[in-house]
């Protein structure tokens, strides 16, 4: 039996009705295999503003735009992101154009309404006073807001718009999808000359979604309509099981290898040295006997064979790589050939862990650190960038080739936005992702991971790199619950090592607070604040009495005091 897939079907209809020129303008865009799975439907409708300079040449920017620009955007972005992307680039040309061609605010506005369709979610994008309907189970309903205030005489005006400011604010919602939704996209000509009751009796017809357009429109006309006239309708004939998993499964029905020896072949790789073996993988050194380069070739256990949850957390690693293209991040390498069971190969790194490094460097100048954490965030931006989070940085997953560049490796725990919203992979409540020492607090108490999630591992690292032990004194918790994540207390860089600055210990406290809100909103902020003294933790740190803030000098200081009194009573004592 064939695997659900989502399968809908669109009609439409547009005319310049009384008016001179159709300046409305539609579209939609059902595309096919994977740029189904990973983006979705597409239909858009836009409504050029009247009294607009060139209200057509705007709505029609907006749809042929987005329509052309949204399947342009990378798999792991999610609608939201790349949506507003588009919208928020469409937005300022618009604005601009209008200012330099016709010197006015309504140079060239449109009002527009988006409607994405993505696995078993339609999203919606939203700005102006066109409109989106829904049609489920017998029950219409508005799922777009007018964007429009009503002045003296029952006029009207548009405080929302494609291009008449140049900061844009879009409307955006997900709801989930149902088999036999029907979704109705209307220009204010059409909706503001029919009733919703007939609306609805209309959309009730007969199966022609074009049939169903015209009629609407003609009543619309029928009923006096003064303005262009377009609709589009969007029906949902089948969608995919939410949880199917056939995203990341493109080899899952590919055997799984057998074990490895050095010497023996696998699909023209050679393998050469077994490098690290677990209970979950095994990650060999290899040689491509056909481009002569030294790979490295990672394997999933045959202990997890049946286990389909594994299998697709493999395939996504491979998923999440082929999409990293920078300096600072491994290279999952694409290959041509045909493979024999289910691996993935990435480029060979001749170099050493930082687990490795630190262990060799056990007091590292503060400038050396300062290189490899400026590396380091810069591999951890190329993932949220793609909207990826990496949910496991810890020194192990972070290597340092001879040259000195520094790589981010392992994407077993990334998570990808634009994925979660096809099919979330299942992870059960006591199997966190990632390592407990440098893990987020947030994933402990159920949260949902972010950009600061990140922050935190690589301020624990930082940490590390520069005391040579874990912010809180010591291993966490190992079932770090509310109250204890409570009960801990950050050890102040100056007890592990008196070489530190109080500004540096200063961004390393809140870069490793157990509250996300505590911690720095960007990696920037963090990496800036470990280059430059910040004066509020200056100040914090001229309130701790000295025996907190360095114990060391205090107590030098007891002993210099003890010296001089003694020396004072020896005096004291030869005068007599």
């Amino acid at each position: 039996m064939a695997k659900a897939t989502l399968k809908i079907t669109q009609g439409s209809y547009s005319t310049k009705g009384v008016k001179e020129r159709n300046e409305d303008f539609l579209g939609a865009l059902i595309p096919e295999g994977a740029q189904l799975t990973y983006k979705g439907v597409v239909a858009a409708i836009a409504d050029g503003m009247s009294g607009s300079d060139a209200g057509h040449e705007a709505s029609h920017c907006c749809v042929a735009g987005f329509l052309s620009d949204y399947y342009s955007t990378p798999d792991s972005w999610s609608v939201k992101k790349a949506g507003q992307k588009i919208l928020s680039a469409t937005n300022s040309w618009l604005y601009s154009q209008g200012q330099q061609r016709y010197q006015s605010s309504k140079g060239m506005v449109s009002t527009l309404s988006i409607l994405v369709l993505k696995s078993t979610t339609a999203h919606m994008l939203h700005i102006g006073d066109s409109r989106i309907y829904r049609l489920r189970r017998g029950n219409l309903e508005q799922m777009s807001r007018d964007h429009r205030i009503w002045g003296a005489e029952g006029k009207s005006y548009l405080n929302r718009a494609m291009g008449i400011e140049p900061r844009l604010e879009v409307d955006y919602k997900a709801f989930p999808l149902e088999k036999d939704d029907i979704f109705f996209m209307s220009t204010d000509g059409v909706h503001d000359f029919i009733p919703e009751k007939t609306l609805k009796t209309f959309l009730q017809l007969s199966e022609d979604l074009d049939d169903i357009a015209k009629k609407v429109i003609q009543y619309a006309i029928d009923n006096k309509s003064d303005d262009n006239l377009s609709c589009q309708l969007i029906r949902v004939d089948e969608i995919p099981l939410a949880k199917e998993g056939e995203l990341l499964r493109q080899y899952a029905n590919l055997p799984f290898p057998p074990l490895l020896d050095v010497g023996m072949m696998l699909d023209s790789y050679r393998i050469e040295e077994e490098l690290h073996a677990s209970k979950r993988t095994q990650i060999y050194r290899a040689l491509d006997t056909k481009t002569n380069r030294q790979v490295i070739l990672k394997t999933p256990s045959v202990l997890y064979e049946d286990d389909t949850q594994y299998i697709e957390h493999f395939l996504h690693e491979e998923w999440a790589g082929r999409r990293l293209e920078h300096k600072n991040v491994l290279k999952v390498l694409v290959s041509d050939r045909v493979k024999s069971c289910i691996y993935y190969t990435t480029e060979f790194i001749d170099g050493q862990t930082l687990r490795e490094w630190m262990d060799s460097h056990p007091r590292p100048y503060i400038r050396e650190i300062r290189l490899i954490v400026k590396q380091i965030v810069s591999g951890v931006r190329a993932f949220h960038r793609m909207e990826m989070l990496h949910q496991d940085l810890k020194p192990e997953n972070i290597m340092i080739d001879r040259q000195g560049v520094v790589k981010i490796i392992d994407f077993g725990s990334v998570k990808i936005a634009g994925i979660s919203e096809i099919t979330p992979l299942e992870q059960a409540d006591d199997n966190i992702l990632g390592t407990l020492n440098y893990t987020a607090p947030e994933y402990h108490l159920g949260a949902r991971g972010s950009v600061k999630s990140d922050l935190y591992s690589l301020a624990v690292i930082t940490y590390e790199m520069i005391n040579g032990a874990l912010p809180f004194g010591g291993d966490m918790p190992e079932k770090p619950n509310k109250i204890n994540l409570a009960k801990l207390q950050y050890v102040p860089s100056f007890q592990k090592n008196t070489m530190v600055p109080v500004w540096i210990d200063g961004a390393l406290k809140k870069g490793c607070s157990i509250n996300p809100q505590g911690r720095y909103e960007t990696l920037s902020e963090f990496l800036y604040d470990l280059s430059n003294p910040n004066s509020v933790f200056l100040k914090e740190t001229a309130d701790i009495p000295l025996l907190e803030r360095n114990p060391l000098k205090f107590w030098k200081g007891v002993c210099l005091l003890l010296f001089l009194s003694n020396l004072a009573l020896l005096y004291l004592l030869s005068s007599f």
